[in-house]
């Protein structure tokens, strides 16, 4: 039986209704602390001229560079995805897939810039890897991720934004609204 349309908002609704935040410490956040939180990491990341950088795979890597464009062009932020395909070929040729992104971030971060890790199944091998090297250079580290709710990339930021989705296109879709919040209201 197909789920009718008015029942998959009910779904989204519901997922989104449930998204969890948790602190780098692990301890749970009511998300509107999380999201003042978030706000206040990003208005000083914006005040000091900070990077914000955004990394994900497939529809995380195009939500990744439509937000690192809003979050630009809206709020006034220094932003940067990895999307140069000879830079990611090269990597992964060279080094490897799983340091895509922890390559050109360690080339190119610096301490207290902003990484952003958008990930559904939070297992994707080349964001945790992209993680560990921001956490190594002293890079602020805010997830998204969804799925099991013990996945790996959900307890490794400073802030972690986690919703109970069991498809990618919820997913993906919960993670489009959240990020959306996140540059409407910087923009504001």
């Amino acid at each position: 039986m197909n789920e009718s349309y008015i029942e998959r908002l009910r779904v989204l609704h519901e997922v989104l209704l449930g998204l969890q935040v948790t602190n780098g410490r692990g301890s749970r956040l009511d998300p509107a602390t999380g999201f003042n939180r978030l706000l206040q990491l990003t208005l000083d990341a914006r005040k000091k001229h900070s990077a914000i950088f955004l990394v994900g795979n497939g529809a995380s890597a195009s939500m990744a560079s439509h937000i690192a464009a809003d979050l630009c062009k809206n709020a006034d932020l220094n932003t940067e995805v990895f999307s140069d395909f000879s830079l990611l070929t090269a990597v992964a040729n060279d080094v490897g897939s799983d340091h895509l992104y922890a390559v050109p971030l360690k080339r190119r971060a610096k301490a207290n810039d902003i990484l952003v890790a958008i990930s559904s199944s939070g297992k994707s091998r080349n964001i945790l890897e992209s993680v560990r090297m921001g956490r190594k250079m002293g890079v602020k580290v805010i997830t998204f991720s969804a799925m099991s709710i013990n996945n790996p990339l959900r307890k490794t930021g400073d802030l972690n934004f986690y919703i109970r989705a069991g498809s990618y296109g919820l997913a993906e879709s919960a993670h489009a609204v959240l990020l959306h919040y996140w540059v409407d209201m910087l923009s504001r």
